[in-house]
């Protein structure tokens, strides 16, 4: 059973304002923390996996689909595959999302650092 801790070099800024950090990989899911700064897009886009998240802190407008939703603290939300998605953060505090992808995003899998345990 793997275990990772936070470390410093396990943070990667994505794009001007957007950092995170994958949590867990494994099983055919993985687990992804990511902090937004104030006043931030994070792009429409859309991939092929599933993505389940909740906001941690912050908060701000969120579009999926055609959709939008004001998302604060204690939301949570559920993306299906290849539906398009955008995030815009709200103008004071930095937002803190958990997500989980499944299946496991290929894409970031060169983030992924080796468990700090068994």
């Amino acid at each position: 059973m793997p275990l990772w801790d936070d470390r410093p070099e396990a943070w990667h800024e994505v794009m001007p304002g957007v950092r995170r950090r994958i949590l867990t990989a494994g099983g055919g899911v993985m687990m992804v923390l990511y902090r937004i700064a104030p006043n931030t897009t994070f792009p429409r886009h859309h991939h092929p996996h599933a993505q389940s998240g909740t906001v941690l802190s912050g908060g701000g407008r969120f579009r999926v689909g055609d959709a939008v939703w004001e998302i604060r603290a204690g939301s949570s939300y559920f993306v299906p595959s290849e539906v398009p998605h955008e995030l815009v953060t709200g103008p004071h505090d930095d937002t803190v999302v958990l997500d989980v992808f499944s299946p496991e995003r290929e894409d970031f899998r060169d983030e992924v650092l080796a468990p700090d345990g068994p």
